[in-house]
């Protein structure tokens, strides 16, 4: 050190700076970033790699066995931390960073914080090429990397050693930003990590992060209060951003003073319990019967930190064309929405300052009572979903409802893409708040393993993750079974075997088309009458967890309850019913073949003629 400054190379400073920077979690100040996720290979080994160990005690390193599953690790931990904690993942360069970009996607959909650091090829370009390198003649300054571009907030490559210094505050203000979050990139060429600089010590002080509660203008907060006395059926739309807010709560009295009912997004599921007596469920295409029917009679719907998904939308079919909305939201992209009455700013703040303008105006009691004898109605109906029958093969329904009633409280229920995350959503009742991660932003197939270990590294002890799995997302990424082994983070995996891919199949042969390449006994198979099934509790096994298959539901529920007491991760495997799904919910829009040999083709094509008058045109 001269000269109040430090000597350092670039991958020691960048891990030097990380390592000091903070945030506040309930009063209580905590490192920013909760670790790394790292494969190492040429490009981050050598230099990065370095610096990681040197600060292993402040910084653990975690070892995937995949790029993408190691992100989505991230993904899951971050999410775990409504978005206060971040982690980093690491790549060299080639397919290991490619491997990323799967990930990256993830947490762009879902406005979710995440860095990633990814080795890079030369910037002198004297060895070129490099292993690994995919060379453009007419523009030899792109790399790999540059494939992150369309799935990041921020991205940077960094070719000389003092850009870091304002490359990496510019990184982490986006992905603390509410109205910007998601992933931040930074692309760092071999060349560029060995060289040593003179950094200015101040560039290591120690910094604790503030999360930004912007607030809305005067003027949008009039406006809204303006539109909501006027409305006789409004209804409540909570979506993730209330979670990351921390809103829940504010919410939901909100919604008891002025008596206004609440459905829920899919990533807003978990803001609030399944017993709370302004809750009616999810809302949309695999929501609940009680939200769809309350949304379709609602003049006023406050949505509060969505993008409106069509899955919550039903495609924008939900709604009368009518209904006016309130769209609550820190991005100004997402509160413009279908001509909305924006109200551009934090979910928590703007709930408060909306509730203090209404003075004491409510919503005529009718409509919560309405509200809960829809939602009293709709649980009956799960409840005799989930009864066992003698029939085949037990439903996903039922599968879930075994698994749910074993989960402590604090267990956080895992899932993402395929037929779980409908099922899931419809009949998971969340025993405590923020309980439920159905990664559905980017329906990301192989998530739910991934995600799973990072939020069992989030919790530390503090529940365990229950990752409910199709066979076909298993098959697609496993490999952090072991990796949550290795590390020793608990996780209990339910494995329901219906043996391909189920709900695709349903949504081919629902739509017309005859069943073929989603189900195992549609593919294009050596033997059709002998197919060979994955015994994925020998598979599980093999990766160290403990493991066993379940025949039947009682089996499963002695499991579930043996599962709780192991010392490790623990793999259950049933099999299941393909053909047999949860009723309810709002309708798709789905490309259908304007002609077709096939009748059952033309007749779904005439059902979504129907069903696209019903949508409201809107941007």
């Amino acid at each position: 050190m001269k000269n109040n400054s430090v000597r350092l190379t670039m991958a020691q400073a960048i891990v030097r700076y990380l390592v000091n920077q903070y945030t506040e979690i309930d009063g209580e100040r905590v490192p920013l970033f909760g670790g790394a996720f790292g494969i190492f290979g040429h490009g981050n080994v050598t230099c990065l790699a370095e610096a990681l160990e040197q600060v292993q005690d402040r910084l653990p390193t975690w070892r995937g066995q995949n790029e993408q599953s190691m992100a989505l690790a991230a993904v899951g931990y971050t999410k775990a931390k409504k978005r206060r904690q971040i982690m980093i993942a690491t790549s060299s360069v080639g397919p290991g960073a490619t491997n990323m970009v799967t990930a990256a996607a993830v947490a762009h959909a879902n406005r979710l914080p995440l860095l990633l650091l990814s080795g890079d090829t030369f910037t002198n370009r004297l060895p070129d090429p490099v292993l690994q390198q995919v060379e453009h003649f007419g523009t030899p300054s792109t790399t790999v990397n540059d494939s992150f571009r369309a799935v990041s907030r921020f991205w940077d490559r960094i070719t000389h050693p003092a850009q870091i210094i304002s490359s990496l505050p510019q990184a982490l203000a986006t992905m603390l930003d509410p109205a910007d979050c998601g992933p931040a990139f930074i692309g760092l060429p071999q060349d560029i990590q060995e060289i040593a600089y003179d950094y200015p010590v101040e560039f290591f002080e120690e910094k604790t992060w503030e999360i930004a509660r912007p607030r809305a203008s005067v003027n949008q907060i009039k406006a809204a209060v303006s539109l909501l006395k006027k409305a006789k059926k409004p209804l409540i739309l909570a979506g993730g951003g209330v979670r990351y807010s921390g809103a829940e709560e504010a919410v939901a009295e909100f919604a008891m003073q002025r008596g206004i009912p609440i459905a829920e997004t899919i990533a807003g599921k978990g803001g609030l319990v399944h017993n709370h007596p302004a809750y009616v469920g999810a809302l949309g295409i695999e929501g609940t019967d009680a939200a769809k029917e309350l949304a379709e009679s609602a003049d006023v719907v406050i949505a509060i930190g969505t993008r409106l998904q069509d899955f919550t939308t039903g495609s924008w079919t939900t709604f009368a064309r009518d209904a006016q909305f309130i769209n609550i939201n820190a991005a100004r992209c997402d509160a413009a929405k279908h001509r909305s009455v924006a109200v551009v700013g934090d979910a928590l703040v703007s709930v408060l300052e909306i509730s203090e303008a209404l003075g004491d105006w409510s919503c005529q009691p009718e409509r919560m009572q309405t509200a809960q004898t829809l939602y009293a109605d709709w649980n009956k109906e799960v409840d005799a979903g989930q009864v066992p029958t003698n029939s085949g093969l037990p439903s996903y329904a039922q599968v879930v409802g075994v698994v749910n009633k074993q989960a402590k409280p604090e267990d956080t229920m895992v899932t993402a893409a395929g037929g779980l995350p409908g099922e899931t959503i419809k009949n998971w009742r969340c025993k405590s708040p923020h309980t439920f991660d159905c990664e559905f932003g980017f329906s990301c197939m192989g998530y739910e393993l991934a995600g799973g270990w990072g939020h069992a590294i989030a919790k530390q002890g503090h529940g365990v993750p229950i990752v409910l799995v199709g066979d076909g997302s298993y098959l697609m990424m496993n490999s952090d079974i072991y990796s949550s082994v290795l590390s020793g983070h608990k996780m209990i995996v339910v494995v329901c075997d219906n043996g391909g891919f189920g709900v695709i199949n349903r949504l081919q042969t629902g739509m017309g088309g005859a069943g073929f390449n989603n189900l195992l006994v549609d593919c294009n198979v050596a033997d059709k009458d002998n197919i060979p099934h994955v015994d994925f509790t020998a598979h599980a096994k093999a990766m160290g967890a403990h493991a066993r298959h379940c025949d039947s539901l009682s089996e499963l529920d002695e499991a579930m309850e043996w599962a709780q007491t192991t010392d490790k991760t623990t793999v259950l495997t049933i099999n299941t019913d393909a053909y047999s799904w949860t009723a309810g919910g709002a309708d798709w829009y789905v490309a259908v073949p304007e002609i077709s040999e096939r009748e059952a083709v033309r007749k779904a094509r005439a059902s979504q003629e129907e069903f696209r008058k019903k949508q409201r045109q809107g941007i």
